[in-house]
């Protein structure tokens, strides 16, 4: 695989698993797995930096903005802190900031690193007005409601505590275990799907649209740095002085002087941290004093001063009793451990991934083994090792040859890991997985629909491939006076209309309202092999046409930007499946965009101008100005170059991209400058 279709590759992975961790609350891979993904992404655009692409995951702090709450700016930007594994790391990270500042002239916070959701409260005169989340780390959900409901938050400030009229602070919602195992236990009783660990349980939590829900379930919340001018010289002192004003802030926070003493909080908070009653998963360092963090400044995604130390995962043995096997959407394959339940990391597991064929080939995995099990990042269990002096039987695990869903012969491509059912027609996880991908926010975006209710559509027999989604209103309609004709009838019946009208109405219209989705997102709605957001809307705007992408050979295909012979060959086999071409023909007849929506062209005025985007607007979004640029004959470019000819610069530009332009010399134009240059002559 070329270093170019890896690239995309990475993007289009990353990007699913950035959806799943901050969107979904279910994430696929561990913290560690995810970053060593986007350190291979970030080395290869830097050595490709022609691939650069303004919405690839290396350019964005992981976003969990939900469509339920209304998004507000951030007055700062919340940036992500980088993630070491290794006290190397720790040891560059202190001889930087020693290069920087002069030995013996700094101190450094040890804090614990919170296993949360990031949330800002902003007080007015010592009363909270808003509490946000991280979201895109420039606008983030407002889930004000629900903060009021977490007793460890304060709404009002002590009167003359000496607090500034406007402040704002930030810390980490988390759920203590034993809120989290009460849930679980309801959860589980009420039937419903239990939360993977603390930190996925809380941010579902203060995600929830029912404050009541929210307040039940018992959330914490501790402090631990204020963005907004305070009265205080130091990091640490400004958080001793939120403790005054009534904040939680940890206990644990501890000032040292040298590496041997920062070495020496990590090694005593990797044992204690077992016994506190919440998640953490590392410890956080930064430059103490607070004209030193400025002097030492940020990069684009994170400051300059401060560094998150990741711990070891915590690791337990305990009995294997059977290997089971999942089948996912694209019909890979993903074997699983079932244990012993055993207490790890503050959760118990049951279950643990064994990733694929080769890896349970490297474990020398046997019946009755007794196994390690680690929960890298503290999120996805893994067997990581087996205890062979425990060994009992001389029956290996054997990976299977047909799909456990469906019976079909499984076969594994030239250089992937992943072992796949060949049956990508009737094969039900398949069939689900497609109509979810298809529904999903960055596809057709019928929002009304998600994952339990396609569960339930394709049990029923309701939707059974994408394109019974767009007859699902004719089939009611025929369905009504014909009451208990058949089930499939009743069932629509007691769907959409009666006492649940009104949520069926809403799946209804959401379906109608995809119609308008444009070409280069039913592309990627129709799950190609490789072909992500970005090369789908690359596809769509080289072939313009569903009808001209179905003609064009693999040759054709690879003159399109991002597109090589390995996504050229997929796109070739797919398109050219008579299923799938009937797919195509019932979406087209359904009404669907099948081809690109020319951009008007409104002047000129633009010509031969490379632009950057950067920033938040009041007028238009971010999209609607990368339109109005390539419709008055402009170029949208993703980094500051001395080619950039301006920047459309918004509200909170992020400081690395401010000090970039200013040092090239690269006029910043605002909004309202900007709709006058295009503005036509009168």
């Amino acid at each position: 695989m070329s270093d170019s279709e890896r690239i995309l590759q990475l993007r289009d992975e990353l990007h699913r698993h950035n959806h799943n961790y901050y969107v979904l609350n279910r994430p696929t891979i561990s913290d560690r797995e995810f970053d060593m993904l986007l350190k291979e992404l970030e080395a290869l655009e830097t050595k490709h930096p022609e691939l650069a692409d303004p919405n690839s995951p290396t350019q964005r702090v992981g976003s969990d903005v939900s469509n339920d709450f209304q998004q507000i700016p951030h007055r700062y930007p919340m940036l992500s802190l980088g993630n070491t594994y290794n006290r190397a790391d720790v040891r560059e990270f202190y001889e930087r900031v020693e290069g920087e500042l002069g030995r013996g002239n700094f101190d450094v916070c040890c804090e614990l690193k919170f296993d949360g959701l990031s949330l800002s409260l902003i007080y007015e005169k010592g009363r909270l007005v808003r509490a946000l989340t991280r979201g895109d780390g420039t606008r983030g959900d407002d889930v004000t409601a629900n903060v009021r409901t977490i007793r460890t938050i304060p709404l009002q400030l002590p009167e003359g505590a000496g607090y500034p009229d406007e402040l704002e602070i930030r810390g980490e919602v988390l759920m203590p275990y034993a809120a989290f195992e009460r849930i679980n236990k309801e959860q589980e009783q009420a039937g419903k799907p239990l939360f993977a660990n603390p930190r996925n349980a809380a941010s579902g939590t203060l995600k929830n649209k029912d404050s009541r829900v929210v307040a039940h379930r018992g959330l914490d919340a501790y402090l631990y740095y204020i963005p907004s001018p305070v009265p205080q010289p130091s990091h640490y002192d400004a958080l001793q002085q939120a403790r005054e004003w009534g904040f939680q802030v940890s206990g644990h926070m501890k000032l040292v002087h040298t590496l041997d003493e920062i070495y020496a909080y990590i090694d005593h908070w990797d044992e204690a941290r077992k016994e506190l009653p919440f998640a953490t998963d590392g410890i956080v360092l930064k430059v103490n004093d607070l004209r030193q963090q400025q002097a030492l400044g940020y990069t684009a995604k994170s400051p300059r001063w401060a560094i998150a130390y990741k711990f070891p995962a915590e690791r337990a043995l305990t009995p294997l009793l059977e290997v089971t096997f999942q089948v996912g959407r694209t019909g890979a394959v993903t074997p699983v451990a079932n244990m012993t339940p055993v207490h790890l990391a503050g959760t118990t597991v049951r279950r643990a991934t064994l990733h694929n064929a080769d890896y349970i080939r490297q474990l020398d995995l046997h019946e009755g083994d007794r196994v390690y099990v680690e929960k890298a990042g503290e999120i996805i269990p893994q067997v990581v090792g087996v205890d062979m002096s425990q060994r009992r039987s001389d029956t290996p695990i054997r990976f299977i040859d047909r799909c456990p869903e469906c019976g079909a012969p499984l076969m594994r491509y030239e250089g992937e890991a992943a072992t796949y059912c060949t049956n990508d027609s009737t094969c039900p996880p398949q069939i689900k997985g497609r109509i979810e991908h298809f529904i999903s926010r960055d596809a057709m975006n019928i929002d009304s629909l998600g994952p339990e209710t396609v569960a339930e559509y394709y049990a029923n027999g309701i939707v059974r491939s994408i394109t019974d989604l767009y007859t699902l209103r004719q089939r009611f309609a025929e369905s009504t006076g014909f009451f208990g004709c058949t089930p499939e009838q009743e069932y629509l019946q007691r769907t959409f209309g009666g006492s649940r009208s009104v949520s069926g109405a809403k799946v209804l219209d959401s379906i109608d309202a995809s119609k308008k989705v444009p070409f280069e997102r039913v592309l990627f709605a129709l799950g190609i092999r490789f072909v992500g957001k970005v090369v789908a809307k690359n596809l769509a705007r080289h072939f313009r046409s569903i009808d001209t992408l179905m003609e064009a050979g693999t040759e054709q295909l690879c003159e399109a930007e991002g597109v090589g012979a390995v996504i050229a060959q997929s796109i070739v086999h797919y398109l050219h499946d008579d299923t799938n071409r009937r797919t195509i023909a019932d979406l087209r007849a359904a009404g669907l965009q099948m081809q690109i929506e020319d951009i008007a062209t409104l002047s000129q005025s633009l010509a031969g101008k490379n632009i950057v985007i950067s920033g938040t607007f009041q007028h238009h979004t971010r999209q609607e100005y990368q339109a109005l640029i390539e419709a008055h004959g402009g170029k949208n470019v993703s980094s500051i170059s001395k080619n950039t000819t301006f920047i459309l610069a918004g509200e909170a530009m992020g400081p690395s991209k401010l000090e970039k332009a200013r040092s090239l010399g690269i006029p910043m134009l605002t909004e309202d400058d900007f709709l006058a240059l295009i503005a036509p002559e009168q």
